[in-house]
């Protein structure tokens, strides 16, 4: 079962581990407008219940790589 919306997996690549993508997500929330915010915010909750091991194995791709 896919924990994620398409609408957040589009925020979620594999670059580095999960706490990286975290704080990469966290630290681009100042520039978003307040509207957007909750879509983010959403994707960074479920990420940090995530184990290291668990964000290893989501299937994410770029949409061109697909």
């Amino acid at each position: 079962m896919n924990r994620f919306t398409v609408e957040e997996t589009n925020l979620i690549y594999n670059e580095g581990g999960r706490q990286e993508l975290v704080g990469n997500i966290n630290a681009a929330l100042p520039y978003m407008d307040a509207d957007m915010l909750e879509l983010p915010k959403r994707t960074v909750t479920k990420l940090e219940k995530l184990t290291e091991a668990e964000y290893a194995e989501l299937s994410i791709s770029a949409a061109d790589e697909v």
